[in-house]
């Protein structure tokens, strides 16, 4: 296994290469077990040069055969030489160019007909991984935000794979609600067409039974589409039995999820307030809403005449009669015809204040923004009450004098009386909740219970009516009065206002802009409206909800806080929809009372008549067919409901739905549904390993699945929960097609239009992408991105392609035993297994990126820079059967078995074809061989390798800082003319360190050839001095010195190498022309000869 110098990670000179990717983050070793191997380094170290400034050392390496087996790999015509043929150039079939378009689809076609996911998934015997996949909607092509959640999912899934993991991951498809209905709006000719958006004559030809008839070969369709996107990415899954919340077995089985809540008393039809979207038709969950910015409302302040005060008040309010109103203040005045009362803050002190002298007529015709109101304009006096702390904020606000009379409590006002400012009506004055607060508005809230959630519940309190004069489409009803026909959000609003301005209740009008809810769908804004619905009641598990949050890991930490607290807080769950295309709610309402006919009986009929026909059943059978046999003799007394079930109980019980084990539920589950399901999925249980989706999901599915779960089966469906941020354009900006800067994954893939400008990188580059970014926020991507992102890929497969090709002779019996190898081989090991031991670390810990940084710093850059180079003397021209030559291949194959493993995950397609391109079969423990990489397991750390000597690794990690001012030298040297290739140079050395010069001239003398400093600094000779004091020092040409923690110095001269050039390996050495048979060989080579005879052919020309 390979691991180049780790110290580099952490060294304060990185090399000029890595400079240039300077959107590549050095990863730090926090916390890592293996902190030691980079502590050596010191900041202090520097070096100087009597030859002064020097860049790059990039063309020393430019030097003999090795250069010359470069060429002749790449194809390159060669002079003809006489000791060629016994040079071991590097051979593979293993590719340069990744030829992504083609190979891709060729690699995922072998898995495909090798049916290799499931075959290791079966094979593995570690445990059962289970990575839950919430479902998309089946309503359109892919986007960049697909791409992230399913490759992260991917990577997570071979990675445990690798791990002997069994690994089920079954995907899912949200085929039913408002998106699949609404794209007919836009493909008619191929979708479905809205129901509510046609005309009567339109809408008697499209019946219910049509529409959903086209609504389900759409998302059959979708499906396909996006099912073969996904495949393309690289994505491994069950693809063969997906789950689709359309699918007959899957929607009886909801209909007893339902059931099951029902019959707890969870489940409860009431008339309350509801995000409705007048766009759409229909309620709305909170995830189903949006919150755009920039939303302009009108806003105003208007004035209620009181009529009364209580007894409380002790007559102390009398004096201001009858010129005393309620001063409140509403972003949405068209709520003020539901108006019941305004509430207080019985904590609050209010003031009774007089209003005097307007100053602000400069206001109205200055700022359009604002428009003050008549009320202001009249001669009479004028007594409001507000909050104290807002008077000096109001009087801002208004350009008027606000003279306090009065002050009283909140609690005091409790029980006045006002008239309601457009019908007449008496309306009381009532003690609101902590939400009324002096941050804005007058301390005073206009209540209207049929159009907020706050105002509902004050409501209920006081047994306040609940008006919502609103229709679906959100025009007022003939309850509105005047107003009736007219639309809430539009002209229904300023109607209200000028209503209410004309009859001197306007203080002023002003444009308030604010977050204001959206209909995700329509994009379009929505309203608070009281319906009859059908609501799930969080309240009788809200707490049990809450303890389950806290067994879950969440992934950021942080995560916990946002769900914590959106579950907290969250009222009732609408669980119904007005539309046509999904599950229906299995309740029947009798014709003359309008009471629910819904219990144990019909909803297990229900169930089974979908388990075998579908939800489309519920439209096309007749009333008596529906109910069970006892009922059937009262079926004209009955009618079926037409609401359907929010789509985020649709997918939200999927977990329970797929994976549940029948010992695990809480309730007695009957019927051949969950049966059918159960059957389907090995008999697996809750909770799920893992939930992977983007942040959004924490009042999304997260919710609906943790909701649904708590309810029916008392745990959560989930273990840990990973959170992932958005996908913006590379400059931090939303993707919008307006803008032109969408990111089509596709496009990454296959390429643009214009192939020069947009390439088809494969998907391999877009799975690296996703690597290497910290997908907990949000993260950016585009053209430049990309570039970066496949030069390192590149880099990365040509780091691989070396391996391969060094390792063409390669056999398993050619192994050199640890204890045989070089230091340098033992060191490189080491910091191999460290390097694994890393990658595995952030693996279990889903730091993808931290992955990418190691592999991007060590595989990359280090390996090529130090090992790799050194390497090549050896491997090339070491002799074929040497043991330098297989202590080196010992090495690399190590590296390569490893490297190819740690980025199989996320580089499936590559690590594949590396895999089929081996220099020999890969034999498991059992004897088997692993024909595919996903098939040999993840690495098995060495602890052998693990166990170099902590002292060893300070001395190589000098050895390595030493090296690099030694090149730095080098390259002045040949600036300078004195030299061209490294092999042109001798290097001397000199230190006052004992130990280290000790160190020094071991290495020197050392026995094994790829253990001397000749050889790690690629130069002919190396020379340790024992004094500065020497003539011969005067007469190097270029120094250096190489300062080691603190006031230690290392000196550096180079001159040129002594002796002739070998003409086999192009070392410089005295010996050369000490042979008669090869006068122009060095010992080594001539050595090497001896023991590999040339050619029949070459030795004949000699």
């Amino acid at each position: 296994m390979m691991q180049t110098s780790s110290y580099r990670v952490l060294s304060p000179r990185s090399c000029s290469s890595f400079r240039k990717n300077a959107s590549i983050n050095v990863f730090q070793f926090r916390g890592s077990s293996s902190a030691k191997v980079f502590s050596f380094l010191n900041m202090r170290n520097y070096s100087t040069y009597s030859g002064g400034e020097v860049g790059s050392s990039s063309k020393r390496r430019s030097r003999g055969p090795l250069m010359a087996a470069k060429k002749a790999s790449e194809g390159e015509k060669q002079e003809e030489g006489k000791y060629k043929h016994t040079v071991n150039l590097p051979k593979t079939t293993f590719g340069m160019r990744a030829n992504a378009l083609v190979r891709e689809p060729e690699i995922q076609k072998l898995w495909d007909d090798q049916q290799v996911f499931k075959r290791v998934s079966d094979k593995n015997d570690g445990g059962n991984f289970v990575l839950h996949d919430g479902p998309p909607y089946a309503n359109g092509n892919l986007h960049m935000g697909h791409a992230l959640n399913k490759i992260l999912k991917d990577i997570i899934n071979r990675y445990k794979l690798l791990q002997n993991y069994k690994v089920h991951y079954v995907p899912g498809w949200d085929c039913h609600g408002l998106p699949i209905e609404l794209k007919g709006k836009k493909l008619p000719l191929k979708l479905v067409i809205v129901l509510q958006s046609l005309d009567q004559n339109a809408k008697k030809d499209l019946t219910p039974s049509k529409l959903r008839a086209k609504a389900a070969k759409f998302a059959k369709a979708t499906v396909k589409d996006q099912m073969a996107s996904f495949k393309r990415y690289g994505v491994w899954a069950d693809w063969d039995n997906p789950y689709l919340t359309l699918d007959p077995e899957y929607e009886a089985a909801q209909i007893e999820v339902f059931g099951q809540m029902a019959l707890q008393g969870y489940i409860y039809r009431g008339k309350k307030p509801v995000h409705w979207s007048p766009s759409s038709r229909t309620a709305l969950a909170e995830a189903e809403l949006e919150y755009p910015e920039g939303h302009v409302s009108r806003s105003i302040y208007a004035v209620f005449r009181m009529l009364s005060a209580p007894p409380a008040t002790d007559g102390s309010l009398n004096e201001f009669f009858p010129d005393l109103g309620l001063a409140i203040w509403t972003t949405t005045p068209w709520t003020v015809p539901a108006n019941a009362a305004v509430a207080v803050n019985a904590k609050l002190q209010y003031a009774v204040v007089e209003v005097q002298s307007l100053e602000g007529d400069s206001i109205a015709s200055d700022n359009k923004k604002r428009r003050m109101g008549n009320v202001l304009k009249e001669q009479k006096k004028l007594f409001i009450i507000v909050a104290s702390d807002l008077v000096p904020k109001l009087e801002a606000k208004w350009g008027t004098k606000l003279v306090v009379k009065k002050t009283l409590l909140g609690s005091d006002l409790e029980n006045c009386r006002y008239v309601h400012p457009i019908d007449n009506r008496e309306c009381p004055v009532v003690i609101g909740g902590d939400y009324i607060t002096t941050e804005s508005g007058t301390g005073l809230v206009h209540t209207a219970p049929g159009h907020g959630q706050e105002d509902y519940a004050t409501g209920l309190k006081y047994g306040l009516p609940i008006l919502s004069p609103v229709d679906d489409e959100g025009k007022f009803t003939e309850e509105a009065g005047q107003f009736n026909g007219l639309q809430v959000l539009g002209d229904g609003n300023g109607a209200v206002v000028k209503y209410l301005d004309e009859h001197m209740s306007i203080i002023m009008e002003e444009s308030y802009e604010h977050k204001y809810p959206y209909d995700w769908r329509t994009k379009k804004p929505t309203i608070f409206r009281a319906t009859e619905q059908w609501f799930a009641s969080v309240e009788g598990f809200r707490q049990a909800t809450l303890d389950a949050i806290g067994q879950v890991k969440w992934i950021p930490p942080q995560a916990v806080n946002r769900i914590s607290a959106m579950t907290s807080s969250r009222s009732d769950w609408c669980i119904s929809r007005q539309r046509t295309w999904g599950v229906p709610i299995p309740v029947f309402y009798h014709v003359n009372s309008k009471e629910p006919l819904m219990n144990e009986e019909t909803i297990d009929h229900i169930k089974s008549i979908i388990s075998k026909k579908g939800s489309d059943a519920w439209w096309y059978m007749k009333v008596e067919d529906l109910l069970p046999e006892k009922y059937r003799d009262k079926a004209s007394d009955y009618e079926k409901g037409t609401d359907t079930m929010d789509v985020w109980f649709d997918s939200g019980i999927s977990m329970a739905i797929l994976y549940t084990n029948l010992r695990f539920c809480s309730l007695p589950i009957t019927g051949s549904s969950w049966a059918a399901v159960l059957g389907k999925r090995n008999g697996l249980s809750l909770p799920a390993d893992l939930y992977l989706e983007g942040t959004d999901q924490h009042r999304g599915w997260f919710q609906s699945s943790l909701l649904t779960s708590i309810a029916t089966k008392g745990k959560p469906p989930y273990s840990s929960v990973i959170t992932h941020g958005f996908v913006l354009d590379e400059k931090g900006s939303k993707m919008s097609k307006s803008l032109g800067n969408v990111v089509d994954p596709h496009a990454i893939i296959q390429g643009g239009k214009n192939q020069k400008e947009a390439p088809g990188y494969g998907a391999d580059v877009l799975r690296l992408w996703v690597s290497s970014v910290d997908y907990t926020a949000d993260v950016m991507i585009g053209p430049q991105v990309l570039r970066q992102i496949s030069d390192i890929y590149r880099k990365l497969r040509g780091t691989l392609r070396y391996l391969l090709s060094n390792l063409h002779d390669w056999k398993v019996d050619n192994s050199v035993s640890y204890d045989n190898l070089p230091k340098i081989d033992q060191y490189a090991l080491y910091q191999l297994e460290n390097v694994v031991k890393n990658i595995q670390e952030s693996y279990e810990n889903y730091q993808f990126f931290k992955i990418f940084q190691i592999i991007q710093r060590f595989v990359i850059v280090d390996l090529s820079n130090f090992y790799f180079d050194v390497a090549k003397d050896r491997l090339y021209v070491g002799g074929t059967t040497s043991s330098t030559r297989r202590s080196c291949q010992t090495v690399l194959s190590a590296h390569l078995f490893s490297i190819v493993r740690v980025v199989a995950p996320i580089l499936p397609h590559l690590a594949e074809d590396v895999w089929q391109n081996l220099p020999c079969q890969y034999t498991l423990e059992d004897g088997s061989t692993a024909e595919f990489v996903f098939e040999s397991k993840w690495p098995v750390l060495n602890e052998k390798s693990l166990a170099f000597p902590i002292e060893e690794v300070d001395f190589w990690g000098k050895i390595l800082e030493l090296r690099t001012e030694v090149n730095k030298v080098l390259e002045v040297a040949r600036t300078e003319k004195l030299i061209g290739s490294s092999l042109e140079a001798k290097v001397y050395l000199h230190t006052a360190d004992a130990n280290m010069a000790s160190k020094l001239h071991e290495m020197c003398a050392a026995k094994n050839d790829s253990d001397t400093l000749q050889r790690i600094f690629i130069t002919s000779q190396v020379d340790v001095l024992q004094s500065m004091e020497n003539e011969m020092i005067d007469k190097i040409p270029f120094s250096g010195e190489y300062v080691i923690q603190g006031s230690n110095k290392v000196w550096i001269g180079v001159s040129h190498a002594e002796g002739s050039k070998c003409e086999r390996c192009w070392n410089y050495s005295p010996q050369v022309g000490s042979f008669a048979e090869h006068p122009t060989l060095c010992s080594r080579c001539n050595n090497v000869i001896a023991d590999q005879p040339l050619p029949a052919m070459a030795a004949a020309s000699s």
